[in-house]
């Protein structure tokens, strides 16, 4: 599995296979599939469909698939899907240690480092972010949103700003 910053160059066989692809009759497409995926395509599977499995398989076993972690991410995405299927899914945000928040609020610029599970402002240490947009606002915010990490359907219009 190549990192995201290493420079992949094509593989020719690859790129041919995939050429390919365009012109095969839906006969070889199933037959190609079938090889590829150890089963058969589903009967509802046009040809458009099956060169695209087809391609996207191919280039998976050539340069690699997605990273554990993400499968992880849309495993999970799929479990918070399922329980609540009309619902809203919030993407987990991921904030690495050593990252600074900062919000102006009333004119003042407040700054937040990220902690491994906690942040840092003005010398303390607190659980959430809506601690600290409590502690200065002075009134119940979720952190998150005053931070700017979630986005608001409804615009504050006293955000201060």
């Amino acid at each position: 599995m190549k990192s995201e910053n290493e420079l992949v160059t094509a593989d020719p066989a690859v790129e041919a296979e995939l050429d390919r692809l365009s012109t095969m009759p839906i006969a070889k497409l199933r037959k190609r599939y079938l090889e590829l995926f150890r089963n058969e395509p589903p009967k509802a599977f046009g040809p458009d469909l099956l060169r695209r499995s087809i391609a996207h398989k191919v280039q998976e076993k050539a340069y690699g698939g997605i990273p554990a972690s993400l499968k992880r991410l849309l495993d999970q995405m799929v479990r918070a899907a399922a329980a609540k299927p009309n619902g809203r899914l919030d993407l987990p945000q991921r904030i690495k240690p050593g990252s600074e928040l900062v919000r102006t609020w009333k004119g003042k610029t407040y700054r937040v480092t990220v902690t491994g599970d906690s942040f840092a402002y003005q010398g303390k240490v607190f659980a959430s972010l809506s601690e600290i947009a409590c502690a200065i606002t002075g009134t119940r915010w979720n952190g998150p949103r005053f931070f700017g990490l979630r986005p608001d359907s409804r615009r504050e219009a006293a955000d201060g700003q």
